[in-house]
């Protein structure tokens, strides 16, 4: 069957009803010259007469009778379901996949979402912790999260937290035996607790940042990890220093567990977006999601 032949048995469904051209005509918001002549062109493909005219009444032949019954359901259950899955539209529901590093999925998504769901509870959620810069188109995620200044230009991004700075740090029984480095050149000189990252199997670089100058100091120590929660409670047991979001050690700072340094060069940054790329018609589910997200100064 063709888009035409469906559109018009439609307008015969309504004609046979109405047993009127005027009143489906303006039913169907079509001038009463089109409709007949859309009625017309049916029949001829058909080879049937499908509707007897007179200049009083409307009525379906008997080849039209039998149509019509046959059709009319079906429509009719067409109709109910695209009714429905309209209303689905306005329902959330459904699977939201997104992924982000570790800090972000404890601190801001978690803390969110975990309010969020149980007020929807027809919206499943996968949340996968992965620090490498995921394609998630490609990878078919819903959104990622990154920090502001990552994300490319083509993606819609929505601030999800506020604005964050970094932390180095290293326990008293540490600085007992080494003086506090002054300037992140000095780091060097110290033992460093690392960071590996997923993108090329590389070593973070600690970024510093002071009037406008920029600079990343490659650091050496005998600890790697590739979480957060380990490196933390590796500067707590004096093993080194180590380059950490700034809320995960206020507290350890404020109690004396942690001593800060260079604090004068690491800078408020941009925090945490939710990105993804443009969609005209976002689900329901989707739409709630980023609103449940959405940072609020």
């Amino acid at each position: 069957m063709q888009k035409r032949d469906l559109t018009d048995l439609q307008s015969f469904l309504v004609v046979a009803r109405e047993r009127s051209f005027t009143k489906a005509a303006a039913k169907l918001g079509v001038s009463q010259s089109a409709l007949s002549h859309t009625i017309r062109e049916l029949e001829e493909r058909l080879g049937l007469r499908l509707l007897s005219r007179t200049t009083r009444s409307v009525a379906p032949t008997d080849s039209g009778d039998r149509l019509l019954r046959t059709l009319a359901p079906r429509l009719e259950e067409i109709e109910a379901e695209l009714s429905s899955l309209t209303a689905l539209r306005g329902k959330p529901a459904g699977t939201i996949r997104i992924t982000a590093g570790e800090h972000a999925a404890q601190t801001v998504l978690w803390p969110k979402l975990s309010k969020f769901l149980r007020k929807y509870p027809e919206i499943k959620l996968e949340l996968i912790v992965d620090y490498g810069l995921r394609d998630i188109v490609a990878d078919r995620y819903d959104a990622g999260v990154r920090t502001g200044e990552q994300i490319a230009k083509d993606m819609i991004a929505v601030p999800i937290g506020p604005d964050m700075r970094m932390a180095v740090v290293g326990a008293p029984s540490y600085f007992a035996k080494r003086p506090r480095p002054k300037r992140p050149q000095e780091l060097t000189a110290h033992t460093c607790i690392n960071l590996r990252l997923p993108t090329h199997d590389s070593i973070y670089a600690w970024e510093f940042e002071m009037s406008g100058r920029e600079m990343k100091v490659h650091v050496e120590g005998q600890l790697t990890f590739n979480n957060l929660a380990l490196r933390i409670e590796a500067a707590l047991a004096g093993c080194g220093l180590a380059y950490l979001p700034e809320d995960q050690v206020r507290a350890h700072v404020a109690q004396g567990r942690l001593v800060r340094v260079l604090a004068d060069w690491c800078p408020p940054y941009a925090g945490y977006h939710l990105y993804y790329p443009s969609r005209r018609h976002p689900s329901a589910a989707f739409a709630a999601v980023v609103e449940a997200l959405r940072h609020r100064r």
